[in-house]
This record gives structure tokens, C-alpha cells and sequence, in this order.
């Protein structure tokens, strides 16, 4: 997954910029929009959707829950409805083990290489 929370370079961003950071189709993030009521993209006088930091860290949660941890659209909102912050937190911590572990396989990359 190509998204990176810390790039807080623009206020909003296009269906096709999310769909692209996420790896999804944007038909997926439209659908996702009817079934999670968490995600609220601002629409323009055209109908385009412009989607800001808030939605985006609210879609990369639903994308860990249902296309990392392979949970049903059902649990996933029922998880986000009963516990929104403890599943953020575990989330965060899941993230942040991963970062770890892929710093030490680089790291033991280059001790192999040296």
C-alpha cells in the first residue's frame, strides 16, 4: 500500500489519487463511501469528489480491516461502530511493528552484503 500519512502536501485529493494511493479501483472507494459512513468526501459544484486527510485516514483503516486483516464490510463497520479507537490504536501499533521489522531486514540486508 502506497500510502504515506505524512504527506500533508494538499488539502484535498481526487478519487484518482486515493484509488492510486490505496492500490484500488475507484469503483471500490465509490462503494466503500455508500457502505462506511465514516468516509464524507467533499463534493464540488461538479459532483467531483475531493477527499481530504480525514478520509483518507479513515479509508486506509478500512482497507487494513478488510483487505489485510480479511474481515466482511459487516464487521469492519460494526468494528469501527463498537471501537473505533482501540481498533485505530491497534492499527497503529500493527503499522508501526511492520516499519520496525522491514528496518531490520534492511538492516540485515546490509550486514549480509558488507
Amino acid at each position: 500500500m502506497a500510502y504515506n500519512p505524512n504527506k500533508d502536501l494538499k488539502l484535498y485529493y481526487s478519487i484518482g489519487e486515493v484509488a492510486e494511493m490505496f492500490n484500488v479501483n475507484e469503483s471500490l472507494l465509490r462503494f466503500w463511501e455508500k457502505e462506511f459512513p465514516v468516509i464524507k468526501p467533499k463534493k464540488n459544484a461538479k459532483g467531483t469528489r475531493q477527499y481530504r486527510k480525514e478520509d483518507l485516514e479513515n479509508i486506509r483503516l478500512i482497507y487494513h480491516l478488510v483487505k489485510e486483516k480479511g474481515m466482511t464490510l459487516p464487521g469492519a463497520r460494526q468494528k469501527l461502530k463498537d471501537n473505533k479507537e482501540q481498533t485505530i490504536k491497534t492499527f497503529e501499533v500493527v503499522t508501526r511493528l511492520n516499519q520496525i521489522k522491514e528496518e531490520l531486514l534492511n538492516i540485515k540486508k546490509e550486514l549480509d552484503e558488507s
